[in-house]
């Protein structure tokens, strides 16, 4: 056999090979950006302020990683910390309020937090209250939020239980809908 034959047909398994290599690594590629490019942008490290209609600031989000989703213009976030600031009028606390998981309406008007949600009032018109649960949705232009769960309101000498919460922001009022617990804790002086 001529040398140049064998070396033309190993020249030719060699491209095929390839050829075939570059052609399967293509497939697993799409199938893999295909769920990634759902999001028309994705933040990273960052942090945004959303204003609302009258164009002040509704709320400051500072998170890992945001996604939105270009359908439905809501937001996903991951380990979100929510910022929002005091309302119009005395009593109106600022409120830091932690989760693992976030999303926002697209008009932003509605926080939706899951996971290990942690709400802490600034304490500046008053005692600082605390908020915790496994899910919260804020509405930050009402200045008010609710949870269906269970939730566990702490204040200075008081730590109240109970499911259903619906929360006044700016009065730090709250109700509870069903069993509702309340502990007295004596504050040190």
């Amino acid at each position: 056999m001529n040398w140049r034959a064998v070396v033309t047909i190993l020249l030719l398994l060699g491209a095929l090979a390839s050829g075939w290599s570059v052609w399967n690594q293509r497939s697993k590629d799409a199938a893999i950006t295909g769920a990634a490019a759902r999001a028309d942008y994705v933040l990273i490290d960052f942090e945004l302020t959303a204003l609302n209609a009258e164009g002040k600031e509704s709320f400051t989000l500072q998170a890992p990683r945001l996604a939105r989703d270009p359908e439905k213009k809501t937001l996903d976030i991951a380990t979100p910390l929510f910022l929002i600031p005091p309302g119009q009028g005395a009593g109106n606390d600022a409120w830091e309020v932690r989760a693992k998981d976030g999303w926002v309406s697209a008009d932003g008007d509605e926080l939706r937090l899951q996971g290990d949600v942690k709400g802490v009032s600034s304490g500046a018109s008053g005692p600082s209250t605390k908020i915790a649960s496994r899910e919260l949705t804020v509405y930050p232009d009402a200045r008010r939020a609710s949870a269906q769960g269970q939730v566990v309101v702490t204040r200075p000498g008081s730590i109240l239980t109970g499911r259903g919460l619906q929360l006044d922001l700016a009065s730090k009022q709250y109700s509870f809908k069903s069993e509702v617990h309340h502990r007295y804790v004596p504050t040190a002086r």
